[in-house]
């Protein structure tokens, strides 16, 4: 008799456990059908859902979320524009990639700024120290990554000496990339005065959002005025105060004048989520709200991700590859475009524009070399050039069109960074200073081979790696 009823509990158990895991995965695939997902994105999770339900359900709902509906909300009220900033010129508000990115949860372009181009991690970190040595009131700084090397123990110092000395220090890390050395590497931060946060901690069960959505943006902004953005985490991989044989090649920028003062409207968006610390008291203590004009440059800051209602630079960049008349030019560590980016780049090829494309001939990520190996065949084949970095790891993200407009920022040429991450992009519409990142581009083909499809090994091992590898492409 007790072995009777043992039998029936169980089946009762088994029962309410497949209905239970029947009504999740119902919840999660419209969830995910309601969610404007890439294709292959969503065909990806459906798959892991509808095969895999005990897998792909609960890494969904932990992983899975693409946009926070409270922080859109919020974001859009800002819509990143500074009263009193100075108009770009005319044929630039006119573009249509201008239009496109703005209808997408960005502002528009604003002039009066000066770029300089940082092309080594030496003069990253030598600015960065510069411009934290000279702050008088604000050190706002997100990143990534930072480490718990002679690099990030010499930013963490420089970062609390001025906390004593009475600057206001903020320093956003990413709950996941800075997962080490956000806790008691940074004490001497908190010690002094300073704030340190954690963006999103991982910690799935206990917050609030999708463990999935992480800040992959690189920010500092001085006094409100002067900002350093560009793909280089705080770490000895992308700047130190020596040369180094084994540092990534990168790349980043010093803007000053009002588009500094968009940036720092971005950390503060993120700042607030993190710590609820109101927008309008993190804006009262930068003053001049809209900083004084520096030059003649014309910038769009560009924040995309969670935070937005739309995908402003994925569209942007889609607009720009679809304008483009003489040449598209894409350095990035990682290549795996969606359908629509890599046909447009396909026209443009076939079409006798020059299409250049610059990877690093092995990146940190062998899964991301696999899965781009049927993009960068294809490209070729349809007249496009691409070239493999030979010299350290390229971890730069730049597109230059026309040498007339560039984008750059911390967004790889990825569907995570164009669909799932918060990132940054400036979009540059001055000749002189497209000039200046054309030239560092140029740079890079002297230290690059020509990809040539046919070199690639046919064994069925090969094969097989990458079509798993482009399977798993829209989570990665």
């Amino acid at each position: 008799m007790e072995e009777v009823t043992h039998v029936v509990e169980t089946s009762i158990w088994s029962h309410l456990l497949t209905v239970g895991g029947f009504l999740l995965a119902v919840f999660a695939i419209a969830r995910l059908m309601s969610e404007k997902r890439q294709p292959g994105n969503t065909m990806a999770w459906l798959l892991g859902i509808v095969l895999i339900p005990y897998l792909g359900v609960p890494l969904y709902l932990l992983f899975g979320g693409r946009k926070i509906k409270k922080l859109v909300a919020r974001k859009d009220k800002m819509q990143l524009r500074l009263p009193g900033a100075p108009a770009a010129r005319e044929q630039v508000m006119h573009l249509p990639s201008n239009r496109t990115i703005m209808a997408n949860g960005s502002g528009p372009p604003i002039g009066g700024n000066r770029l300089k181009v940082l092309r080594t991690g030496e003069a990253s970190f030598n600015e960065f120290v510069t411009r934290i040595r000279a702050a008088r009131r604000t050190i706002h700084i997100t990143t990534f990554i930072l480490a718990r090397d002679e690099t990030g123990k010499a930013l963490v110092e420089e970062l609390a000496k001025r906390a004593r000395e009475g600057v206001t220090v903020r320093l956003l890390l990413d709950g996941l990339g800075s997962f080490v050395a956000a806790g008691r590497f940074c004490e001497p931060i908190r010690r002094a005065g300073g704030t340190v946060r954690r963006f999103m901690p991982v910690a799935p069960l206990s917050t609030r959002h999708s463990a999935n959505l992480r800040n992959h943006r690189k920010i500092a902004v001085f006094d409100h005025e002067t900002a350093i953005v560009g793909g280089r985490n705080m770490a000895r991989e992308y700047m130190g105060p020596t040369a180094w044989d084994q540092r990534w090649t990168d790349f980043g920028a010093v803007i000053e004048g009002p588009a500094a003062g968009l940036i720092d409207e971005v950390f503060f968006a993120d700042w607030n989520f993190a710590t609820d610390k109101s927008i309008q008291e993190l804006r009262e203590e930068a003053s001049p709200v809209c900083p004084a004009s520096q030059g003649t440059c014309d910038l769009q800051v560009i924040a995309s991700g969670p935070d937005v209602h739309g995908d402003p630079l994925y569209e942007g960049l889609v607009s720009f590859v679809q304008e483009a008349e003489q040449s598209v030019w894409i350095i990035t560590p990682y290549f795996i475009p969606d359908e629509v980016l890599q046909r447009s780049l396909l026209v443009k090829a076939r079409a006798g524009v020059d299409v250049t494309l610059i990877v690093p001939e092995k990146s940190n990520h062998a899964v991301t070399d696999y899965a781009r190996r049927q993009y960068l065949r294809d490209l070729q084949l349809a007249g496009a050039r691409v070239l493999l970095f030979q010299a350290a790891m390229l971890h730069a993200k730049v597109v230059i069109v026309d040498d007339k407009h560039a984008v750059f920022g911390s967004a790889n040429f990825d569907l995570r960074s164009l669909f799932v991450n918060f990132e940054i992009g400036i979009a540059v519409y001055t000749p002189a200073e497209v000039a200046a990142m054309r030239s560092w581009a140029g740079e890079l083909v002297r230290h690059s081979r020509t990809y040539i499809a046919g070199k690639i090994p046919r064994r069925w091992t090969s094969l097989l790696a990458e079509d798993l590898s482009r399977l798993l492409a829209p989570l990665l």
